[in-house]
């Protein structure tokens, strides 16, 4: 574990050198208690000796001969008697082997080194200082633990600087690597009572799945509301938030990324400290939460409440030791306070309105400069921080406000189209960049290159774009796109990587040397994932997520790559897709679903059939890249579900009706069949349709031509039922249900039962088979995921949290070891499984 903070109260351990330490101490009252019998031993034979020779006994310490395992403490030497009679209740642990037993001197050398030379009896009957003598540790004890909680009181080392004590742990571990996990075990002496587990070991107990690749998130955007992007002080990540997730990217492959759940609302912004170890994010609700970054855990630090209301923004001071947030309080609009104990290092004053942005010099003296919806700047001084005077050089919101890298100078960003450029140290205005409009829209957002020289800007006149503070020009102008989606509403300057956000959520690589053309677009889901489905096309596997407001993705999953292809519908506009490797990027041409995708799949001619909110069925063609108008079949009511067989059959459930199409069009129809359908499938064969209802039963159809035939056969599930499919072989047919159990019924026994499945702690949601037909996959609003063997019901995988916030709403599979799912958060996730 590690350290995971410093000072008094980030004081952590590691937990494997405290088992250690306790071990050692155990083996270390053992030694005492089998030394103190050796000598009681030796002592009774030394006794009988005088007696059969008739010999004067000899004065201790002169003529018996000591080993180094009577130089134990005095308290041993003078009641051996006492840990004999209490021997029974002492930590002996097993017994000493033979070898060691005859050479005691030798082994416990090697084990625990040499140890002091024997106390004389004046050391043991005398009474010893605090400074202790003769090998004791003084009047503290003598046992080891005694001896560590003297030295970590008289430790009076200051961790309070974060900087001075990483620097000082990190010389210590160098130096001394004794109680540094893993060079820990490589350091120490091969165990005398333990056995430590070899490699092979340890992959035995690995766990039976692997996160492989997580497609993350685009940022949650608002129309007219600035969207901050973070940025890693190592440069190597950027941060952004979505629904109560943060969402942290690699920025040279955005493909590897991470989210942080713990937040219980929606989280507005995160950002990095100067550090580099900690990210601090504030939600809705005015909780700010400061987690660890080195550790996959992400470990809680602390968590404040700075005030009541939405957190908009924050900033740190370059020491990582001051943290000031603001946002919409109902009694106060900002506080700037120490990170470690929340206490108060100044006021932030001067707005009578919501504070949109906050930003600190990261060079001393500090200054601090706040942005409002009261359409000024205030500039404060400290630390403590105290409000010096307003700055109204704006006419409307100033939404973002920046300190260049050097401190020397700071930003302001209004959504009257200015920038004004001022002197980092005074406040003084220096300069309004392009004279009286640097935007013909409203600026949310602005970001400095690394070396305080240029500054990086977007607009909502759909351009971002870089300004040359010194001469007050601009240098580049990119033109993000004529439509409303292509509003910029953030934006970053991150080494040599220029990130913007457009209003459609899209993350654009700029680049400076083609302005008119992104480098790289990152594009994904923003909204809730309903459905997915998985295609092999080319030897490369592709999954396709609908979400519900109608934009359907599509990632290429080859093997090591990032997302391969991604396609996203816009409402009303041309689809587009977007080739991750090459950077490509063209349109379908078309009109995608206008509302909430249910369910889709994929028919035997390689076309995706999805069914949705908006009444349809749509058929698209996955090589044309086509969303023609003769692809869109209208339902007269609400479809929920969608199956396809061979020969062209799509059966679709709706609300009161089954609807059966074929080739494209509808040609029957079961109106009000007497039960609330819920599900379909199709069987491989395509001679048989199963419906399952929510008054937990399955029926099954045979499909006769153009119509489809009632067979008048009911299977009984636990529940109202939520998702069925067949086998891919056509062998079974599993059903899972609203009361936590899949049951598999065997198709060639008559449907009969075959297995019951228990182990959800709630309602079950989607189902799907693996290729190897012998195992399936369920998920449900317990967040987790089961891979069941279908020939042992306790045979399982068992993926806990697998979309931590939501439930999960839809799973695949790629291939028989490649599991994919998907959430309400917005994100799919790829799993490796291992039987």
């Amino acid at each position: 574990m590690g350290f995971t903070g410093f000072g008094e109260k980030a004081r952590t351990f590691d937990l494997e050198a405290m088992f250690e330490q306790t071990r050692r101490t155990a083996v270390e009252r053992s030694r005492k208690t089998l030394e103190a019998r050796e000598k009681e031993e030796e002592m009774n034979r030394e006794k009988e000796l005088r007696q059969n020779e008739d010999i004067e006994p000899t004065s201790s310490g002169s003529d018996v001969a000591r080993d180094c395992s009577q130089s134990s403490s005095s308290d041993t030497s003078i009641s051996g008697s006492e840990e004999s009679s209490d021997s029974s209740d002492e930590l002996i642990g097993p017994p000493l082997p033979p070898t060691m037993a005859e050479e005691p001197v030798d082994r416990m050398e090697q084990a625990i080194g040499r140890l002091p030379p024997p106390l004389h009896e004046e050391e043991v009957d005398g009474d010893d200082d605090d400074g202790g003598r003769g090998g004791r540790v003084g009047t503290h004890g003598g046992t080891l633990s005694s001896y560590i909680v003297k030295n970590i009181a008289l430790d009076k080392t200051d961790d309070s600087n974060p900087r001075e004590a990483i620097l000082r742990h990190a010389k210590a571990a160098e130096d001394n690597p004794y109680w540094v996990s893993p060079a820990y075990s490589k350091t120490q002496p091969k165990a005398m009572f333990a056995q430590v587990e070899s490699d092979d070991e340890e992959a035995k107990n690995e766990p039976e799945w692997k996160k492989q690749k997580v497609f993350a998130s685009l940022p949650q955007v608002e129309r007219g509301v600035s969207k901050i992007l973070g940025g890693d002080p190592k440069g190597n990540n950027f941060l952004y938030t979505n629904g109560k997730c943060v969402i942290i990217r690699n920025i040279d492959n955005p493909a590897l990324a991470d989210i942080y759940t713990e937040h219980a609302h929606q989280v507005v912004v995160a950002k990095y400290a100067p550090s580099g170890f900690y990210i601090a994010s504030g939600d809705v609700s005015g909780k700010l939460r400061i987690w660890d970054t080195t550790q996959k855990e992400h470990l809680l630090k602390y968590e404040y409440q700075p005030f009541a209301g939405k957190i908009k923004d924050i900033a740190w001071t370059e020491d990582s030791k001051r943290i000031a947030v603001v946002g919409e309080g109902r009694e106060k609009f900002g506080a700037v306070f120490l990170w470690d104990s929340g206490s108060s290092v100044g006021e932030i004053t001067g707005h009578n309105k919501v504070i949109n942005s906050v930003d600190i010099k990261q060079t001393r003296p500090y200054r601090l400069v706040t942005g409002s919806d009261d359409n000024c700047a205030a500039f404060f001084e400290g630390p403590p921080f105290k409000f010096k005077f307003t700055i109204g050089d704006h006419s409307r919101f100033v939404n973002c406000v920046r300190f260049s890298p050097d401190g020397n100078r700071f930003a302001t960003a209004s959504a009257d189209g200015q920038i004004h450029i001022y002197d980092g140290k005074t406040g003084e205005n220096v300069c309004a960049l392009g004279g009286s409009k640097a935007h013909d829209g409203g600026i949310y957002a602005i970001s400095w290159s690394p070396d305080s020289t240029h500054l990086l800007s977007a607009s909502g006149d759909k351009t971002s774009k870089i300004w040359d503070v010194n001469v007050n020009s601009v240098v580049t102008t990119f033109t993000m796109g004529s439509n409303v989606l292509d509003q910029q509403l953030g934006c970053l300057w991150q080494k040599d990587h220029l990130l913007s956000i457009s209003l459609s959520g899209y993350i654009n690589y700029l680049d400076k040397n083609n302005p008119s053309k992104p480098l790289r677009v990152i594009k994904g889901h923003s909204k809730s994932i309903q459905c997915l489905t998985v295609h092999k096309n080319g030897g490369k596997s592709y999954i396709y997520s609908g979400s519900h407001d109608g934009h359907i993705n599509s990632f290429g999953c080859g093997h090591l790559q990032p997302p391969i292809l991604e396609v996203r519908l816009f409402l009303n506009h041309p689809p587009h897709y977007w080739d991750s490797e090459t950077g490509e990027n063209d349109s379908f041409t078309g009109k995608g679903h206008t509302n909430q995708v249910s369910r889709m799949t994929v028919d035997e001619s390689g076309q995706l059939v999805s069914c949705s909110m908006d009444d349809t069925v749509r058929y698209t063609n996955l090589t044309l890249r086509d969303y023609s108008g003769q692809g869109v079949v209208k339902l007269d009511v609400q479809p929920k579900c969608v199956a396809v067989g061979p020969g062209g059959y799509t059966v679709v459930v709706c609300i009161g009706q089954i609807v059966l199409l074929k080739d494209q069009k509808k040609c029957f129809s079961i109106d009000s069949p007497g039960y609330e359908p819920e599900v379909v499938a199709v069987h491989p064969s395509g001679d048989m349709v199963a419906v399952g209802a929510t008054d937990g039963n399955v029926r099954l159809y045979s499909i006769l031509g153009t119509s489809l035939k009632d067979e008048g056969k009911l299977l009984e599930a636990k529940g109202p039922v939520t998702d069925l499919a067949y086998s891919h072989d056509g062998a079974f047919l599993a059903v899972c249900d609203a009361s936590k159990v899949v049951t598999v019924f065997s198709v060639a026994d008559g449907y009969a039962e075959n297995n019951v499945f228990y182990g959800h702690h709630a309602k079950i949601v989607c189902l799907a088979w693996s290729p190897d037909n012998e195992h399936f996959a369920s998920g449900g609003m317990d967040m987790m995921v089961y891979v069941w063997t279908l020939s042992d019901p306790e045979t399982r995988v068992k993926i806990q949290d697998a979309h931590r916030l939501h439930h999960v709403s839809s799973l695949a599979w790629l291939d028989e070891h490649t599991l994919v799912t998907t959430s309400h958060d917005a994100s799919v996730k790829e799993w490796t499984i291992s039987y």
